[in-house]
C-alpha cells in the first residue's frame, strides 16, 4: 500500500525533517532523491542548519526555490535533538519523517514505512539498519548501546540510533527533546502510550564528508538514558523518589539516635562518639530529602504540566478525530 493520492484540496501528507551540520555536498542530492520518491504525495522538506560552518545554509536557501523545502538556521551548533525539536515544531504533515542529511538513509523507504505504520496501526516506525555500512568503531559501540537500551526500557527495537523514522504528527508534538534525547524517541513515545514498530531499511555508505560520531557522544547517550528512565518513573511523582530515600535515612538515623539515647540513660558518655554524629547527620539529610520531594510536588502542581496524552477523540457521531 502506497501513500498515493491527488494533491489538490488536501492537507499536507508528509513532513520530512532533516538536521544538517556541514552537509553542503550532500543536501542537494538528497532533496532530488526525495522529490523523485514523493512525486504523488503532498510533502514538505524541513532542513535545519545546526550551526554549519560551510556553505550548507546557502545551499538550503537555493534549494528552497526549487523544491517544497523550508530552511531553519539555528544560532549555533545545538545538537541533533535541538535541531529535530525545531523541525518538529514547524512540521504540519500527517506523517513526520526524520532522516540524516548524509545520504546514508534511503528516501525510497519512506512510503513503505508509512504503509507499515497504517497496516499495523503504529504511531512510530523506526528503521533498522540490519546491514549497516559503517566502520566497526561505530557499529560495535552501537550494538552495545542498543542492547542496553532494549534491556533497560523494555522497548523491543534492534536499532534506536537509526535516523530514519516515521511518526504520526501527534507523537512529535508531544516529544520533549534536548541533549542526546533524539536517540530515545521510540522510548519516549512508548512511555506515553504510543505504539512503536520497526522495519529493516537499506543503509548506504557515507558519500561525502566525515562522520560526526565520537566517543563523547556515546557516553553522553548513556547519561541521557539514566535521565529517560528517571523522568519516566518519577517526573510526576518526585516525592516517591526523594521521599523514599529520605524516609530510609530518617529511620536509620532515628534508630541510631534511639540506641545512643539508651546508652546515655545507662550512664555511658556519648558526646564524643562518632555514631552520635552519624545518627544526627542521617536525620538531617533524611528530612532534607523529604523536603525536596515535597517541593517537587508543589512545583509540579503549580506548573500545571499534564501527565497524559490524548490519543484520539470520539464525538457523539462516533467519528474519530
Amino acid at each position: 500500500m502506497n501513500l498515493v493520492s491527488e494533491k489538490s484540496g488536501r492537507n499536507l501528507d508528509v513532513s520530512i525533517v532533516i538536521p544538517a551540520f556541514n552537509e553542503e555536498e550532500s543536501i542537494s542530492e538528497l532533496a532530488r532523491e526525495i522529490s523523485e520518491c514523493m512525486k504523488d504525495v503532498l510533502y514538505e522538506i524541513i532542513v535545519i542548519d545546526d550551526g554549519s560552518t560551510d556553505g550548507t545554509w546557502e545551499r538550503i536557501v537555493e534549494l528552497s526555490s526549487r523544491f517544497p523545502l523550508k530552511g531553519l538556521k539555528l544560532n549555533s551548533n545545538q545538537g541533533k535533538a535541538a535541531a529535530l525539536a525545531a523541525g518538529f515544531a514547524e512540521s504540519s504533515g500527517k506523517f513526520v519523517v526524520t532522516m540524516d542529511a548524509d545520504l546514508q538513509d534511503d528516501p525510497s523507504e519512506i512510503n513503505e514505512m508509512i504503509s507499515l505504520m497504517e497496516e499495523k496501526n503504529y504511531d512510530l516506525v523506526s528503521g533498522w539498519k540490519k546491514n549497516r555500512k559503517d566502520p566497526a568503531g561505530k557499529t560495535l559501540p552501537s550494538k552495545l548501546f542498543n542492547f542496553t537500551v532494549k534491556l533497560t526500557t523494555g522497548v523491543k527495537l534492534h536499532d534506536f540510533n537509526c535516523g530514519l523514522k516515521v511518526y504520526r504528527n501527534n507523537v512529535v508534538k508531544n516529544l520533549e527533546l534536548y541533549g542526546e534525547m533524539h536517540r530515545y524517541t521510540p522510548v519516549l513515545a512508548a512511555q506515553q502510550g504510543f505504539s512503536v514498530g520497526e522495519k529493516v531499511v537499506h543503509h548506504r555508505p557515507r558519500k561525502y564528508g566525515k562522520t560526526k560520531y565520537g566517543v563523547a557522544r556515546f557516553f553522553r547517550g548513556f547519561s541521557d538514558l539514566l535521565t529517560v528512565l528517571f523522568l519516566h518513573r518519577y517526573s510526576y511523582r518526585p516525592l516517591h523518589f526523594f521521599g523514599a530515600i529520605g524516609t530510609l535515612l530518617t529511620l536509620v538515623g532515628f534508630g541510631i539516635s534511639a540506641y545512643m539515647t539508651v546508652l546515655w540513660f545507662g550512664g555511658e558518655p556519648i558526646g564524643r562518639r562518632p555514631l552520635l554524629l552519624l545518627g544526627v547527620l542521617l536525620l538531617v539529610v533524611g528530612f532534607q530529602f523529604i523536603s525536596l520531594g515535597l517541593l517537587g510536588e508543589m512545583l509540579l502542581k503549580l506548573s500545571g504540566r499534564k501527565s497524559f496524552v490524548i490519543l484520539e477523540k470520539a464525538e457523539s457521531s462516533g467519528e474519530k478525530k
